[in-house]
Formats: structure tokens, C-alpha cells, sequence
């Protein structure tokens, strides 16, 4: 796979000297020596192994649990079920974030029902592996076997088999979890205005993350204190869960984030850690647990399938009236499906006066889902999107000129909520329209083979949130940062080069760390592209500290009034009156001297970070169709996104060429697949069809910056955009070179010869 980028950036912003640059990643050489410690690299004298049983069948009532011959079992030194887990009652909401902690107690173990096939009843700790597994086999649980249902619509219907009891609309037991609903104006009314109406329903598969690191932790126990090593998007998240699910004070627990091998949203939850430490309480042993990729694949959260109806409504001259939708998202087992995405997001890029948006929870029996990268939204583009392409072809106009014309700008009321303020998704569509991929000819047919065009837009809102920062100066004049996001995305390299030009150094003077949570201040997920938004402001903040500092440190050494020192360029100097009396003094120069003018230079920030703007973009896929094959296969694409400001180019192409390549194995491979007894059918990587590099093409990125006024550095996030779009993209693009559109997927080579075969008759 090869990639290129470029960037459109505003004549203000030339003038930085690292902010924008592409300078070395600092966790890099770490990273292809194998140096860098992750999760599973961690050890520990006298440590020993924890495994999990996991139930065989997906839908069951648990009647009775002997764990006696597992104990007795030489080389087991502890046992634990659902009774060693703090109980939620399930008619009190306890949330954390956006996780209920009623379910997040019965999705670490099961606890009255085993809800899916892979859903832990049990777990061992043993002086190996080996001992641990066989261990389990002996655990003899007694099972009630129901009736599973697996699909989001049969999910739905009156006579489906009920999940839970306590789950109840409009009065009755059902697996409708939860709704949520966005108006504006009166789409009845916007209806009858249009000349045309395009109604449409949709399906997509559950798609796992596919981070290439499983989930592993080690915990000890000391002295009633537990330390927590694991691979997760947040240390403070693993502290707070592992507290409510073990009854720990949160004092007593110390989270500290391993290196983190990919996650996108699936590590913003725990499976591991609070067995581990009950594991480990119990046998007053150091627990180590790693799951294998099966078990990835059956009992960490996939994002929803889900099925959807889109209906648009558009005057003669291209004028959006109304638009409505309907989204049914699968939950998995337990309630939290991102109906937020998908029924928020939708529409969000459009001026459209009259909007009705709804979102459906559903319970069925499959793994809990996880947040993937921009949760919901990609599905709920995928049907908005496809249906704005039939509606330009209806109207006769260019995909990218119907978009344009209905584009959200400033001002522009969002049916979720928001009146926008700045914002750059008509800069997208520009560009796009421009570039040389949209605008040299494709052909239709060649060597057998058929071609298509295909674009598509999408929105994600970003997020701010808590976040805390540490910058201390060393004697030497170099500059430590702490932060407490584990880094995915950059954040090192970001801070590195936001730090280094407040202070006016070289970057390679500034070392940044992640700080565990007995280290640095309460610092939340990363994830929602809120790390760099958010961590940027509390950086800058403890950096203009820093500098006050230094210049109070000057003004002692010069015997003059801080206010008459100025810093520029990574030095102090006098101003006003005293200017050429002294000469500037670095920041090596006064560090060397911080003991006698009043000891640690340093200073740190904590702050609830507001002002995170919607982020848009606009892709461009060219496709190549095998009709008597079905193989579908993306020749070129480019993404075009409004990134508020690039800190470090090159991450953000990272970002942005990442989105797509997962968009493209969400549209036309990727799926979980369920057999007739309510079982993953291809829970490894030879089976779940995850796209590797001579799958994909060329992945361009165009960055747009406008900056976000509400942002010191103008930053408006990133990740979530780039995988919004993919779906529709290349099933529009599909459509292009076939004539015939799909309404699922992914597009598969066996839905492509099944819908040719379909068209022949």
C-alpha cells in the first residue's frame, strides 16, 4: 500500500516552526526494534496465569457452578465466578462515562444467563497456562438451554426469544433496549414540498476493530493495593471499572498503560483486568491474562450490525426538504448500541430545514458491542449517502454539485442539536471537485473487467473532555511533558511539537511521557478524536505557566520587574527600559540557575476541555469490478478532511489513509458470520476477511486546515472522520461501473454474482 498526501494551509500558519512539521515520531525506533513493552510483554516474579471458561452456548439460564475439582486441581491457586463481582441491581443505573456499570458487571461474567456464545462463567488462576485451561474444563456448570436470536430485525419482532425480562417498550417485554430521537422542523410538511422522494433500506454486518494486539493485563496485589498493567485507551477508565466491579477504592488500584497495539474504541472497555485482580486477591499472586484472537473474536465487542431506512425528499432545482431515518443497531447482549452515531450524525452534514432521525437499541445474542471508530456514524452515512447518489442521478446532477448545494456551513441548525459555528465541509467538496481524481475520465469497461466512481461525505462531532498535563523543566534545560492519554494516534509527537514552539526550542528537547494514574491528574478515554484537541489546550496552558515562570526566574537573576521580561525564541530578554542592558538568557541558562532564584521550574494544568467542532469530509474511490469473478477492488482513493489544524502531517495522513482502509474491508469483506447454533463461524483472521496491504490502493489524503477558533492551536480532531464515508463511497462507486445498487454488506463476492445473477434472469 502506498500512500501520498498534501495540505491546504492558510498563509497564518507558515510561520511555525514545529507545529505542522513532520518531525520523528518519538516512540518509532521502539516500535520496529521490538523494544516497545505492550501488555503481554510484562512480567512478574511468582506470577501465574489466569484463564477463562466461557460458555458453549448462546443463550442460557445458569442453574448451578462446581468449581470444587478445578480447585483441587494441582497447580490452581484460585477460582472466581460472577459471586466475586460487585452486583449491579439491575433497576439502578450506575453509568461511568457512557458504560452502565449493570452491564458491564454481567458482560466481565456472566451472572444470571450466559447471553452469547464465548460470555465468561468462570475463571482460574494456575502456576501455567496449561494447568489453568485444563483446570476450567473441570469447572461443571449446569445450563437451562433458550431460544437465541441473533439478527437485529428478528430481534425486533413481537414473537422473538427476550434477552431480559427487565427490558420492556411501550409496556411489554422486548429486546428494544433504548431509543433516541432527533427533530427539526415538520418533515411531513417537507415531504409534500419535494418533487422527488427516494426511499431506501439498508443492512451491515457486525465488523470487529481489528487491533492486532489482543487484550492482556498482569495485576498484583499487595498489601490490599493493586497495580493494573494493560493494554487499554484508558488507565483511568481500567481504575474506576476495576474499583466499581471489585468494591477497590480507587486509591488502591494503580492503572498503568502499557504500549497499546491498535484499538480504535475496543479497549475503551475491560474484559481481563477485573478477573485478574480478584485472581489475584485471591491467591496473593501476580495474575497475568492474555486472550487469544478466538477469544477476541467471540467475547470483545464488535460494532453493530445494523438495519436501517433512509428517505429523502429533494426539489426539482436539488434543493434538500426532508429527510427521515430509522436506525436499528444491535447492542449485542447487553444495552449500548451507538444509536448517538448513527441517528446524530446521519444527516449532520447537510442543510436540510426538516429532519426526522431515530435510533433503535437491540439486544440479541452476540458479544456487547464496543465503540468503533466514530460509533454509529459510519452507518448511518452508509444509507444517507447512497441515498443522496440515487437522488443526484434522479435529478440529473454531479454527486459532488447536489452535495455542494445542500452542504452545512456556518450557521446551519444541526438536527442533533447545534447551530454551526466555522466549519470546512464545503472546502471538501471543493477540493474534491478539483482534484485530478475527479476529474480524469474512468473508463467503463476494459479487459473484461467494468469500473466505477463513486464519493460520499461524513460528519463526526469530536469531543473535548478531561484531560491533565505536567511540563517540568530539567536542570539541563530540557523539558519533560506528562500526560495521561495512552498515545494512538500521535499524541506524543503532537504535544512534543506544540510544546517545543511555545517554548521556542528544538523538539528533540522535549521528551513526553504517559503518566499512570498515581502520576498525573484524571485524564479521560482516547478516543472520540478528543486526545490532541484536548491535551493541546492543557499543554499550552501548563506551558504558559512554565514561561511565566521563566521569566519571573530572569527578572531575579536581572533584578528588574517579571513584567519588563519578555520570551522570545526560547529565551528571556529584557524589555521597555532595560532592552540591550542584559543579554537573553536561554532556557538551558536559566535552568542551570533555578536552585538559587527559587528552586523546580515546572507547572501543570487540569481542566474540562470545551469547544471540540463536528469534523467533515469528502471521499473519492475509483473501483474495478470482476463480473464473472464478483471481486470487487478499490484502485484508487482519496479522502479530503477539514482537520481544524495538521500538529504533525503526518500523523494525521496516518489517520485519515487508516479510516479508509478499514472502510474498505467494512464494505466489501468483513463480516461476522453465525452458524445455525448461534455460533462465530470465522473467529480468526483466516476466516474474518480483514483487508491487507495488496488488497488496498493507493490511499490519498487532501488536508484541509480551517481552524477552529475555539482551539489555541486551531486543532478540530481527527480519527473518527476518515472511516464515516468508506462504505457509502464504494458502494456508490459499485453502482457506477454495475448499474445495480446493494443495499448490504458487505459486497462480497458472492452478493455480487448473487444480484448479477438476479439481473441476468
Amino acid at each position: 500500500m502506498s500512500t501520498t498526501g498534501s495540505t491546504k494551509t492558510p498563509e497564518t500558519a507558515n510561520d511555525n516552526k514545529w507545529i505542522g512539521k513532520r518531525t520523528i515520531r518519538p516512540d518509532g525506533a521502539d516500535k520496529v526494534t521490538g523494544r516497545a513493552a505492550y501488555a503481554a510483554d510484562t512480567t512478574m516474579p511468582g506470577m501465574i496465569w489466569g484463564k477463562v471458561l466461557r460458555s458453549p452456548h448462546p443463550h442460557a439460564r445458569i442453574k448451578s457452578i462446581d468449581t470444587s475439582k478445578a480447585e483441587a486441581y494441582p497447580g490452581v491457586k484460585a477460582v472466581m465466578t460472577a459471586k466475586d463481582i460487585v452486583n449491579f441491581p439491575i433497576d439502578k443505573s450506575v453509568m461511568l462515562g457512557i458504560q452502565d456499570m449493570r452491564w458491564m458487571c454481567r458482560n466481565v461474567m456472566a451472572r444470571e444467563k450466559a447471553l452469547f456464545a464465548g460470555h465468561p462463567v468462570a475463571a482460574v488462576a494456575a502456576t501455567t497456562e496449561k494447568i489453568a485451561a485444563e483446570a476450567c474444563k473441570l469447572i461443571e456448570v449446569e445450563y437451562e438451554v433458550l431460544p437465541f436470536v441473533i439478527d437485529v430485525e428478528e430481534a425486533m419482532k413481537p414473537d422473538a426469544p427476550i434477552l431480559h425480562d427487565f427490558i420492556k417498550y411501550k409496556d411489554k417485554p422486548s429486546n428494544i433496549a433504548g431509543t433516541l430521537e432527533h427533530k427539526l422542523g415538520d418533515v411531513g410538511e417537507g415531504f409534500a414540498k419535494a418533487d422527488v422522494v427516494i426511499e431506501r433500506s439498508f443492512r451491515t454486518q457486525p465488523v470487529h476493530q481489528g487491533y492486532i494486539e489482543p487484550h492482556a493485563c498482569l495485576v498484583s496485589v499487595s498489601d490490599g493495593k493493586a497495580t493494573i498493567w494493560s493494554s487499554s485507551q484508558g488507565q483511568f477508565m481500567v481504575r474506576a471499572m476495576c474499583a466499581y466491579l471489585t468494591g477497590l477504592p480507587q486509591n488502591d488500584i494503580r492503572a498503568i498503560p502499557a504500549e497499546i497495539g491498535g484499538g480504535f474504541g475496543g479497549k475503551t472497555i475491560i474484559y481481563l483486568e477485573p478477573l485478574a485482580l480478584i485472581l489475584a486477591k485471591k491467591s496473593g499472586r501476580p495474575v497475568k491474562m492474555t486472550m487469544t484472537r478466538g477469544e477476541v473474536f467471540h467475547a470483545s465487542g464488535p460494532t453493530s450490525g445494523s438495519y436501517s431506512t433512509v428517505k429523502l425528499g429533494a426539489t426539482k432545482d436539488g434543493k434538500l426538504v426532508a429527510a427521515q431515518g430509522t436506525f436499528c443497531l444491535q447492542a449485542g447482549a447487553l444495552p449500548g448500541s451507538p444509536i448517538r452515531g448513527a441517528a446524530g450524525c446521519a444527516f449532520a452534514p447537510y442543510d436540510i430545514p426538516n429532519v426526522h432521525s431515530f435510533g433503535y437499541d437491540v439486544v440479541s445474542n452476540r458479544s456487547k458491542v464496543a465503540a468503533y471508530r466514530a460509533p454509529g456514524a459510519p452507518i448511518g452515512a452508509y444509507g444517507v449517502e447512497c441515498v443522496m447518489d440515487e437522488m443526484a442521478e434522479a435529478l440529473k446532477m454531479d454527486p459532488l454539485e447536489f452535495r455542494l448545494k445542500n452542504a452545512a456551513k456556518q450557521g446551519t441548525k444541526a438536527a442533533h442539536g447545534p447551530v454551526y459555528p466555522r466549519i470546512g465541509f464545503v472546502e471538501t467538496i471543493e477540493e474534491a471537485k478539483k482534484h485530478a481524481h475527479y476529474t480524469t475520465p474512468l473508463p467503463k469497461a476494459k479487459n473484461g473487467k467494468l469500473y466505477g466512481r463513486g464519493v460520499a461525505s461524513g460528519f463526526w462531532f469530536n469531543a473535548g473532555g478531561e484531560s491533565s498535563a505536567q511540563v517540568n523543566v530539567n536542570e539541563d534545560g530540557t523539558v519533560v511533558v506528562i500526560t495521561g492519554h495512552p498515545d494512538i494516534g500521535g499524541s506524543r509527537a503532537s504535544t512534543a511539537n506544540i510544546t517545543a514552539e511555545i517554548l521556542g526550542i528544538d523538539y528533540k528537547k522535549v521528551s513526553v511521557l504517559i503518566g499512570d494514574t498515581s502520576v498525573i491528574g484524571f485524564s479521560n478515554l482516547t478516543g472520540g478524536s478528543r486526545v490532541t484537541y484536548a491535551s493541546a489546550m492543557v499543554v499550552t496552558q501548563s506551558t504558559e505557566k512554565v514561561i511565566t515562570q521563566l521569566r519571573e526566574r530572569a527578572a531575579k537573576i536581572w533584578k528588574i520587574d517579571p513584567d519588563a521580561v519578555v520570551w522570545e525564541n526560547g529565551e528571556a530578554r529584557p524589555a521597555g527600559d532595560n532592552a540591550g542592558k542584559f543579554e537573553p538568557l536561554s532556557l538551558g541558562q536559566i535552568a542551570a540557575q533555578a536552585s538559587a532564584t527559587g528552586g523546580p521550574i515546572g507547572a501543570g494544568q487540569q481542566l474540562n476541555t470545551t469547544g471540540a467542532e463536528g469534523g467533515f469530509a469528502t471521499h473519492v474511490c475509483d473501483v474495478e469490478v470482476d463480473p464473472d469473478l464478483g471481486i470487487v477492488r478499490v484502485l484508487r482513493y482519496t479522502a479530503f478532511q477539514d482537520v481544524g489544524r495538521a500538529i504533525h502531517p503526518s500523523y494525521v495522513e496516518g489517520q485519515i489513509q487508516g479510516g479508509a482502509a478499514q472502510g474498505i474491508g467494512w464494505a466489501l469483506s468483513e463480516e461476522y458470520i453465525y452458524n445455525k447454533d448461534g455460533k462465530l463461524d470465522n473467529p480468526s483472521f483466516l476466516d474474518y476477511r480483514m483487508p491487507v496491504s495488496s488488497d488496498l490502493p493507493m490511499l490519498d489524503s487532501v488536508i484541509l486546515e480551517i481552524p477552529n477558533p475555539k482551539h489555541p492551536q486551531g486543532v478540530r480532531g481527527v480519527g473518527e472522520v476518515p472511516l464515516v464515508p468508506p462504505l457509502a463511497a464504494i458502494s456508490n462507486a459499485v453502482y457506477n461501473a454495475l448499474g445495480r445498487r446493494f443495499y448490504s454488506l458487505p459486497m462480497s463476492p458472492p452478493k455480487i454474482l448473487a444480484t448479477m445473477d438476479m439481473a441476468a434472469d
